[in-house]
């Protein structure tokens, strides 16, 4: 049984996952009647194919956001990061996943676990977005 079918940007993977079996978890679906049986991920996971890339997260300064140490994340480049956004950026040469906090003092990379320390960033000429955070793949 193939698992994908479809592409996936920039591989020649697949991308539509096969749903053959049923995994009961509370009360059947009435909407069961309608499903195909394919879910087309390209469509359901990526707005722009031409601007979207996946990123593996290294650490849990974002646990409060429900992204996890080995989630990959889906960032998609030709969205205008706002105030608010969880972006994918680089700041001294650093990569980083960080909340873009823009306050009436500056630019603010905000992480969403206690144990880290927000960052300030002094000179906005020293940080490059690489793109706003759309999904977060994560693994149960």
């Amino acid at each position: 049984m193939p698992v994908f079918s479809g592409n996936v940007p920039g591989t020649s993977s697949r991308s539509q996952a096969q749903s053959d079996a049923d995994a009961a978890s509370g009360f059947p679906s009435p909407s069961r009647d309608y499903f195909d049986g394919r879910i087309d991920l390209n469509r359901h996971l990526i707005r722009d194919v031409t601007s979207t890339y996946v990123v593996r997260v290294s650490g849990d300064s974002m646990s409060g956001t429900g992204i996890s140490d080995g989630d990959e994340l889906i960032v998609d480049r030709s969205l205008t990061p706002r105030d608010g956004s969880v972006v994918v950026a680089v700041l001294d040469g650093e990569l980083t996943v960080r909340r873009l906090r823009l306050t009436g003092r500056g630019i603010v990379l905000s992480a969403e676990n206690p144990g880290y320390a927000d960052v300030n960033v002094p000179d906005p000429a020293a940080l490059t977005i690489w793109g706003v955070v759309t999904r977060c793949l994560h693994h149960v």
